[in-house]
């Protein structure tokens, strides 16, 4: 049998890959190293049913179109709500990888809905499935960007934030004579702007776009695409977890034992379908982002609480926040690393002591609130020294308010209120920490928050600077002294170098 040159090798390769323009599963079964002895996929001989069908489903649109180069056709338009761990992210890689392979300057988009789930979950699922794939060496592998060698400003994919503000780089996106499209991971909490901006990227050439998440929200476009007055114009799917062949069946039973089978938080986390009483997501990215925006001013005897939020070790972080009234921007959140205090806790201690040491009345802790779970020793240092505003908190204990199952939920339902009126710091680290936890009614009909364990097992990080804030409504602390009138008000004015 002739050895082929290294030319001619690429020249097949190139030819067998436009044999699955129009067939993606066909693809994706062909381009990664299933079964391939030694190798990462030693395992796994292909994609799990649901995968297969919308692989399948979305080769049967572009059939169906038969974009000939010139005549801009219909965008293919699929949808996804389903249950948590069923393997959306990997399927984004697989579409994105089979656009790019055998579509020559195609220019496509992906977000998700948080800065942590793009850049920790969506983003290196496709770096990593990309360096698998037959054709990876046709492609540069960036942090933000995965572009063709010939052709990098023309020929990629790029990451971007959902962020409203960042919707002008949705916009402008076309390639006339190839395809321009659209990947939106965790898709019901990407705000309207952005899908209204990416719309203006589907008007020429085969364009695609394609949206997938759990169901957390009942309204919004990626409610209406799949349940609402926009489904006619998509193709979609609802898909129970349980009926996949990757996803955790232990813990999705436990969760049914918890939460109930026809409750919110099994609707959307297992069967994906939205959920009956109200967004499941307790507190919405609006309320936080309209916090980060407002312009608010503590008075001169709104008392200055701080909320600690003890770390256990590992990924978790210890976290002081500071909240004057409606103010919790002027000082900045105080962050330290759970390994730098798991065998040590006498540089943290010092820290607390000179927070709690201040005398200037616009640094004065009025009260310090400490989560009890791995404070309590904190605790005790302080008030053998002699500090009496400082008091633990236990998260699991009964809540003052009968309709919150425990002190936790009550804190938090305090902040979502609060939110309403108050100001935050512009952090994507506290935005995706207040966004992260869905919520419940028990069977007592009290607000049950999800729990940090339950947060984890979803692959969302430990809300640690959320707590830290919601700490600082434990309970309700006096007025202070007023200062004199020259002093009236600190919003905006106080020097937080103290902090640093």
């Amino acid at each position: 049998m002739p050895v082929l040159t290294a030319a001619q090798a690429e020249d097949t390769l190139i030819e067998r890959v436009l044999t699955y323009k129009r067939d993606p599963l066909g693809f994706v079964q062909w381009a990664y190293p299933w079964r391939e002895p030694g190798g990462p996929l030693e395992a796994f001989d292909g994609p799990d049913g649901w995968q297969a069908e919308l692989l399948n489903e979305i080769g049967r649109e572009v059939r169906a179109r038969n974009f000939d180069g010139t005549n801009p056709v219909l965008p293919i338009r699929e949808c996804i709500s389903s249950g948590h761990g069923i393997g959306k992210s990997t399927t984004s890689a697989w579409i994105s990888d089979w656009i790019l392979s055998t579509r020559p300057y195609s220019v496509g988009t992906i977000t998700a809905n948080t800065y942590l789930q793009l850049q920790l979950k969506t983003w290196p699922a496709l770096l990593r499935w990309t360096r698998m794939c037959i054709t990876s060496h046709w492609f540069t592998l960036g942090t933000d960007k995965i572009a063709a060698k010939c052709a990098p400003d023309s020929w990629f994919v790029a990451a971007q934030t959902c962020r409203r503000e960042n919707s002008e780089a949705f916009q402008g996106q076309h390639a006339a004579q190839s395809t321009s499209w659209y990947l939106f991971d965790e898709a019901s909490a990407v705000p309207d702007e952005i899908w209204d901006a990416a719309e203006g990227g589907l008007t020429d050439g085969e364009p695609m776009i394609f949206a997938w998440g759990n169901p957390t929200r009942n309204q919004g476009k990626f409610h209406r695409i799949v349940f609402g007055s926009e489904r006619d114009r998509w193709k979609q799917q609802i898909i129970d977890s349980r009926n996949c062949r990757f996803t955790n069946k232990q813990l999705i039973q436990e969760w049914i034992e918890d939460w109930g089978e026809d409750s919110d938080f099994v609707r959307v986390r297992v069967r994906g379908v939205a959920p009956r009483a109200g967004d499941l997501q307790f507190i919405d990215y609006d309320r936080v982002r309209d916090a980060q925006k407002r312009d608010v001013r503590a008075f001169s005897d709104d008392p200055l609480i701080a909320g600690f939020d003890v770390s256990g070790g590992g990924a978790a972080w210890n976290v002081i926040a500071f909240r004057r009234g409606l103010d919790a921007r002027s000082i900045a959140p105080i962050r330290i690393a759970g390994e730098f205090t798991r065998g040590d806790r006498g540089p943290m201690v010092a820290k607390l002591a000179e927070l709690l040491s201040e005398t200037k009345p616009s640094k004065k802790i009025a009260m310090m609130f400490v989560d009890q779970a791995y404070g309590s020793p904190y605790v005790e240092r302080l008030r053998m020294m002699g500090f009496r505003n400082v008091v633990e908190v236990n998260f699991g204990a009964n809540s003052p308010d009968r309709h919150q199952a425990n002190m936790r939920a009550y804190m938090w339902n305090k902040l979502r209120d609060w939110l309403d009126h108050g100001a935050i710091v512009s952090d994507k680290v506290l935005e995706d920490d207040l966004t992260g936890p869905s919520a419940d009614r028990n069977r007592r009909d009290q607000l049950v928050l999800e729990s940090k364990q339950d947060l984890q097992k979803r692959g969302i990080a430990s809300p640690d600077n959320a707590d830290a804030l919601a700490l600082t409504f434990a309970a309700h602390v006096p007025p202070v002294q007023p200062e004199p009138l020259g002093d009236r008000f600190y919003g905006g004015t106080v020097n937080s170098s103290w902090m640093s």
